[in-house]
């Protein structure tokens, strides 16, 4: 990895991370703060995008930037481990398992749906 890609992945990872806060404050507006759908939206959207983008790009200095830095930012499995807890300490056991289910199951299959579209394009 050169100077330059380096760079330009950290940057992509500030928008990713910018993205993620802005993306996660709309859907929580519009859905309450009961339980975490931002985050959720957030991850499976991130792992749809990443699968559908793995397949079609060729140049390995933008899978870095894209995957690493813009998608690597933008998702986030620290947040999903910390609300299942939180969830789970508030006696929501419910809550705190359906998301995290929701959260593992859901982005792998949106990221083999990504992928599998990808592959056609």
């Amino acid at each position: 990895m050169t100077p330059l890609v380096f760079v330009a992945v950290v940057a992509a990872g500030g928008v990713g991370a910018a993205l993620r806060f802005a993306f996660d404050t709309v859907v929580r507006a519009w859905t309450g703060e009961r339980y975490p759908w931002g985050i959720l939206v957030v991850n499976l959207t991130g792992a749809f995008v990443l699968g559908l983008l793995t397949p079609l790009v060729v140049d390995e200095a933008w899978r870095w930037i894209v995957g690493t830095g813009l998608l690597g930012g933008y998702t986030t499995f620290s947040a999903v481990a910390v609300t299942t807890a939180l969830l789970a300490e508030e006696g929501r056991t419910r809550a705190a398992t359906s998301y995290a289910v929701a959260s593992f199951v859901g982005s792998v299959l949106a990221a083999a749906l990504g992928l599998a579209l990808g592959r056609l394009l």
